[in-house]
């Protein structure tokens, strides 16, 4: 499916029905991934409906000229969302720069924002990211370099899960895009207060892309929030941990649900 925002043709995939669910990947794939990770989190949705777009340079949305920096994007993004919400409020969920964005799109249009879910957040001022160690492995190695240095587990199991939904979005990258909008990939402050909805935060402690420190940080500043950093899992935690992030959305969903009010549509 696509919706046309400004000069941009945003593609997406779409499941089920009911309060809508935005769910934004991470630099360098697509859609694929999140939803491969995000849709057993989401245990089968009911009363969720749930949106998978490509960001812009990505997958099959594009990114004209006109998307020059990071603002650029989430301007899309912002009304992205208001196009297929229609209006009610959504429930927004990153991972990495997905994440990255979403903290910037629930600021500034809280009030559309019914719970924000980060994992693995981009963060400015990130720090102390440790070294990137294996903590399971077979007897040989497995998988190309991008693989061995993404996974912290490499099993058969984990290695499948890269080759059929995280590999193929490679060649769909607009590379020059990506390299023309990073350089002016930080977002420009708005010191809009924090969002105030409910919250979660899910960090890798064997991150070794954005590490977990800067998130943990992000504890203080949401003032109704979870943290959970979990151990033996690196930047590709919703592939390595997946009973534990169904477990943690789950929770996160059943506060929104107290705070909202139940999923209409």
């Amino acid at each position: 499916m696509e919706i046309r925002v400004g000069p941009t043709e945003v593609h997406y995939a779409e499941h089920g029905a009911g309060r809508t669910v935005l769910v934004l990947h991470g630099a360098g794939v697509d859609h694929r991934e999140a939803e491969a990770c995000f849709e057993p989190a989401f245990d089968g949705g009911a009363g969720l409906r749930r949106i998978y777009p490509d960001l812009p340079g990505m997958g099959r949305t594009s990114a004209p000229e006109a998307l020059r920096s990071a603002d650029d994007v989430l301007d899309t993004l912002l009304d992205f969302a208001d196009e297929v919400a229609g209006g009610s409020a959504y429930l927004l969920v990153g991972h990495s720069a997905g994440a990255y964005y979403a903290q910037a799109m629930a600021a500034r249009r809280p009030a559309r924002v019914a719970g924000l879910a980060l994992v693995c957040p981009l963060l400015p001022g990130l720090r102390d990211i440790p070294e990137h160690r294996v903590v399971v492995a077979g007897s040989g190695e497995i998988g190309d370099d991008v693989f061995r240095s993404y996974f912290v587990i490499h099993t058969p199991e984990m290695l499948e899960r890269y080759e059929r939904h995280v590999a193929p979005s490679a060649a769909l990258v607009d590379q020059a895009a990506l390299e023309r909008i990073g350089e002016r990939w930080q977002l420009t402050p708005d010191h809009a207060p924090a969002y105030a909805g409910p919250t979660v935060v899910v960090a890798g402690r064997l991150d070794s892309t954005v590490g977990y420190a800067a998130a943990r940080d992000l504890v203080d500043h949401y003032p109704h929030a979870s943290l959970a950093v979990v151990d033996d899992a690196g930047h590709a935690l919703p592939h390595e941990q997946p009973d534990l992030l169904r477990a943690l959305l789950a929770e996160w969903l059943a506060r929104v649900e107290r705070s909202n009010g139940p999923p209409t549509g």
